[in-house]
Order: structure tokens, then C-alpha cells, then sequence
């Protein structure tokens, strides 16, 4: 079950633009386990999306949805 995962801004600098990942079953897994291979990750503040709709919570993932990381915006 590949899950697609791709960076943006200064996240990209740690973890690669794009990468794609198996057998993870929601947000909380995998943000586990990108701290676990890019340790400087844990030291970043960043927003989480899956499938271009913006999470507050752990969500289930499924086969080729994608996550996106991108550093905290402000609109104005």
C-alpha cells in the first residue's frame, strides 16, 4: 500500500521533495516513522494534508493517497 509524501519549503531540506512509503496505516504512523529516519523533522513545526485537505487529527490512510508537509502559512 504505497503511501506518497512530498515536502515543501524548508520540510525539503530534511526529507527529500517527494518520497513514497509502505505499509502505513494513518497520519500518526507516518509521521512516526518519517521522525524516526529524518530526525530533524521532530524539531520542525509543520502542517499536514492528506489528499490536499488540511488534518487536525490522526487520519486513516489508504493506497496512493498523498500526504503533503509544508511549513505553517498566514494568509493576508
Amino acid at each position: 500500500m504505497p503511501i506518497n509524501v512530498i515536502a515543501f519549503g524548508s520540510l525539503s531540506e530534511i526529507v527529500g521533495e517527494s518520497l513514497q512509503l509502505e505499509n502505513i496505516a494513518d497520519t500518526n504512523s507516518l509521521i512516526s516513522e518519517l521522525n524516526k529516519h529524518y530526525p530533524d523533522l521532530q524539531h520542525s513545526k509543520y502542517l499536514v494534508a492528506v489528499n490536499k485537505k488540511m488534518i487536525n487529527a490522526n487520519t486513516p490512510l489508504n493506497a496512493n493517497d498523498t500526504v503533503a508537509l509544508m511549513s505553517p502559512f498566514s494568509g493576508g
